[in-house]
């Protein structure tokens, strides 16, 4: 098990914990404006000897605004051996990176080569991973990963433009968090992760390019 959204679909106690006046007001006064979040909520069920992979999450939600905050919310608590969530340092100030990688849509397909990512045609492995091997983006990019013990009622945010990536589950438990999203309600949202029932990845959300 990874990835499990299907959970959080009409979960009011989730629902409650993410969307509450309580968290669209900390947003509000983080973006400066009205909020709103996504009505899709990302919720990750990552079994032992698993992980996440670095990448930016611009990638997978980046056909509106770019002034988009994901929240990390660990569900119980979550020491270091479960896989806590890591971030590169200062890595939302890698230009060359957020020119070139942090351009690309998950989504948009090679019309000349049929069933191939665009992304991956760029050369980056996986599904929207920058890179598998965290140890050598660090080293690449002289920067340091950055995690700690987690607890219930911690909330980690971020931009669009920060890697990120969890650390191996080395223990013999679950590790439950979700990922949800919030930006200002005056600005265009992607529509792939809005409405009542939001087409995500699936293939309404693909778009043709040549590569």
């Amino acid at each position: 098990m990874a990835f499990r959204p299907e959970l959080a679909n009409g979960n009011i106690a989730i629902e409650q914990l993410l969307y509450s006046n309580r968290v669209m007001s900390f947003y509000e006064n983080l973006l400066g404006g009205p909020a709103m979040h996504y009505d899709y909520t990302w919720l990750r069920a990552v079994a032992p000897g698993r992980n996440t992979p670095p990448h930016y999450d611009i990638v997978f939600m980046g056909r509106g605004t770019k002034n988009i905050c994901t929240a990390w919310v660990p569900l119980g608590d979550i020491p270091l051996e479960l896989g806590g969530l890591m971030i590169l340092e200062k890595s939302h100030l890698l230009t060359d990176v957020i020119n070139t990688y942090g351009q690309l849509d998950i989504d948009e397909v090679c019309e000349n080569n049929p069933g191939i990512a665009a992304i991956n045609d760029k050369g980056y492995p996986g599904f929207g991973s920058y890179t598998f091997d965290p140890v050598a983006l660090a080293d690449q990019l002289n920067r340091r990963w950055l995690t700690n013990d987690y607890r219930a009622g911690d909330l980690l945010t971020f931009s669009m433009y920060t890697f990120h990536a969890s650390a191996d589950n080395v223990s013999r438990f679950i590790r439950l968090s979700t990922d949800s999203r919030y930006q200002l309600a005056s600005e265009p949202a992607d529509p792939r992760w809005v409405g009542p029932n939001p087409i995500g990845h699936g293939p309404e959300a693909k778009k043709g390019v040549i590569c």
